[in-house]
């Protein structure tokens, strides 16, 4: 009756619903409960209850460790999944690191010109600084 159905297999839309539930499970553990949202509200794709009453994410769901000017000043967290592990980072906090850092040169059209980078994978600095970041199996 339950057969396990392939990433690879599932279309955009359920790559979603997938990987919202896998965050969500994950996060759990750690106090909270993330409600789906039907449209990106302030940017959000779903908020994230804590059990301590004061903490409320909202949270961006990606595919992939991105940043992206609309995000920019609306308190907005982006949650990624990179193989075994799940990501949830500060989005505005990532993106002072890079300038801060130097790791968004002027050579990125995709970030000065268009307002957004991807990483299919995280480079191996990224990974180090998500590291606070990580949400733990």
């Amino acid at each position: 009756m339950f057969a396990r159905v392939p990433y690879a297999d599932l279309n955009s839309r359920q790559r979603e619903n997938y990987n919202f539930h896998k965050l969500a499970a994950r996060m759990a553990d750690y106090g909270f409960n993330c409600i789906r949202l039907t449209d990106d509200w302030q940017g959000a794709d779903f908020i994230a209850v804590h059990v301590d009453g004061e903490t409320f994410l909202k949270v961006q769901l990606k595919g992939r460790l991105v940043i992206d000017r609309k995000y920019l000043g609306k308190q907005i967290y982006v949650a990624f999944l990179h193989g075994d592990e799940a990501y949830l980072y500060d989005h505005d906090a990532f993106v002072r690191h890079l300038e801060t850092n130097g790791l968004i040169g002027d050579a990125s059209v995709t970030w000065h010109d268009k307002g957004f980078r991807s990483w299919p994978s995280p480079p191996a600095w990224a990974i180090t600084y998500l590291q606070d970041y990580r949400i733990s199996a």
